[in-house]
């Protein structure tokens, strides 16, 4: 575990990003003399630099577009670095695409061969592993057939259990780990968790945390082609989903909002509040929702009934709280709702808001999905919430 099986040092890569093309020689002459270029730097990776040690489970995750993928290929041979070097102790195998070097006139029968070869394989090797390779794919019915005939999901099950045959040190993987259905990806586990007792140095790119906290030693976090640390699969959790929450600032402005309601007590303002940044909550801390409330003459003391639906990624409610039993004023107009530990499991949700008479049946205002926010954690929940304030004795 002390020896690098990979040294990745100061490493850069810089991709030119051309314009119009100059068609003429006037044009390109008129260029070089205000010098002008038909291109402009993309600077893909800056001053990438750390090392991973033999037998570790490496993670790297990022936003999309932040320089992950274009890491690999580098350190996978495909792109020369711009600057900087990477030294490899091993032999390596990248499964950066899973499928590259298939034929699609071919059978699948021999398009596992010729991706055999591809790794180094001879035939005997091959036929020997041929039933084993056909079996985990779960594709017998179908080796015959063209492979232009198989779905998506059919190719990706086929080349990565073509994949995982590879006699190499080091295991450099892309996004593997979201190939097939549930049962699919279940075996695909259980190969990851042997390579893992073997020992096998192994990189991953993933944006599931939860397998990030399942498999990897340490992680890489990068941005925007830069290096924002290395730490724990806990930790790199957290970052990540931070790392993820400025993106969606932009979504939230442009939420088109429905609202419907009779309008005689009606929400004025709604303010989110929390311990972090804005609408960003962590697990175990408390969230707070202040509504500022406008009462329509004759209702200035009327009691309401005040309910919220709190909507996950999935548009499931997850739970719906109520003011029923509550000591709430009749002419309330400042409500504050206050969740003193967020239980919910890390991802985004939407809040609807809905105020209706003291006997729930005509609705005064409906704001729906009206508010966004984030909730974040240092490792992952199994679930839609995370049961807190229990106990586990032995009797």
């Amino acid at each position: 575990m002390d020896t690098a099986a990979i040294k990745v040092e100061h490493v850069g890569k810089t991709f030119k990003l051309p314009h119009d093309r100059a068609v003429s020689v006037k044009s390109n002459l008129i260029n070089v003399l205000k010098r002008r270029h038909g291109y402009e730097l993309q600077h893909a990776l800056e001053d990438i630099n750390f090392e991973v040690k033999q037998g570790e489970f490496f993670g790297i995750v990022g936003k999309n577009g932040g320089g992950k993928s274009t890491l690999l290929k580098v350190i996978s041979g495909i792109y020369s670095p711009t600057r900087g070097n990477v030294h490899i102790n091993g032999k390596l195998t990248p499964f950066i695409e899973l499928g590259v070097g298939f034929n699609p006139e071919l059978s699948g029968r021999e398009n596992v061969y010729l991706n055999g070869a591809l790794l180094g394989f001879n035939r005997k090797e091959m036929e020997a592993m041929y039933d084993d390779i056909v079996a985990f794919a779960e594709l017998g019915r179908f080796m015959d057939q063209k492979l232009k005939n198989y779905s998506s999901g059919m190719q990706v099950r086929l080349a990565f259990s073509i994949a995982i045959r590879a006699k190499s040190d080091i295991l450099v993987m892309d996004e593997v780990l979201a190939v097939g259905d549930a049962a699919f990806q279940k075996k695909c586990f259980e190969v990851f968790r042997e390579l893992k007792k073997q020992k096998r140095t192994i990189i991953l790119v993933t944006h599931d945390m939860a397998n990030v906290e399942k498999f990897c030693d340490r992680v890489l976090i990068i941005d925007k082609g830069k290096q924002l640390g290395i730490t724990t699969p806990q930790e790199a959790s957290s970052i990540y989903a931070r790392l993820n929450v400025d993106t969606q600032e932009t979504e939230r402005s442009t939420d088109k909002k429905v609202r419907l309601g009779s309008g005689q007590v009606t929400v004025k303002k709604v303010t989110l509040k929390g311990d972090g940044k804005d609408r960003v909550f962590e697990l175990g801390k408390p969230l707070t929702i202040d509504m500022t409330l406008e009462r329509a003459k004759g209702y200035e003391s009327y009691p309401l009934q005040i309910g919220l639906a709190f909507y996950n990624e999935d548009d499931i409610v997850v739970c719906g709280p109520n003011n029923i039993g509550k000591k709430l004023s009749p002419s309330a107009t400042d409500v504050c709702f206050t969740m003193p530990e967020v239980f919910l499991a890390p991802g985004d949700y939407r809040v609807t808001i809905a105020l209706y008479d003291k006997e729930g049946i005509d609705r005064f205002d409906y704001l729906e999905k009206w508010e966004r926010f984030t909730v974040i954690a240092d490792h992952a929940v199994g679930g839609l919430v995370e049961v807190n304030n229990v106990t586990w004795d032995e009797r």
